[in-house]
């Protein structure tokens, strides 16, 4: 049975969270992640939901060990287990490019992974 309740993400929806992504860690406020950012970071690989937006707000208050933690998983996060063709592949596939789009423009910004790439759990 095809799952019906995972939609790939929008191009806007991907720009939105990187955007936002982006503002947190510019201007250092982790109080400017939005609920659209949490709840993708959350469901990301090496991360946990801290209770609710304002816990992971707290866990994160240095944006820049978030900036980091997001490029240290960056590899965990590719979704590599789904083909095309499979239920989901277009879901998962979705959250690796804004995953990706996210580590580019942190790369972008200056920020280094501190694991080797392909470093997994």
């Amino acid at each position: 049975m095809k799952n019906k309740g995972l939609v790939p993400l929008t191009p806007r929806q991907i720009s939105m969270i990187v955007g936002n992504i982006r503002k947190v860690v510019t201007f250092g406020l982790s109080d400017n992640l939005t609920k659209q950012a949490y709840n993708f970071l959350y469901q990301a690989s090496g991360f946990i939901a801290h209770y609710n937006l304002r816990g992971f707000q707290g866990a994160y208050e240095n944006t820049d060990e978030l900036a980091v933690a997001i490029l240290n998983n960056k590899a965990n996060n590719q979704w590599g287990n789904f083909r095309e063709g499979e239920d989901l592949y277009d879901y998962y596939m979705s959250k690796a490019k804004c995953y990706n789009a996210i580590c580019d423009m942190l790369e972008d910004l200056g920020y280094k992974a501190t694991r080797p790439e392909g470093w997994g759990w």
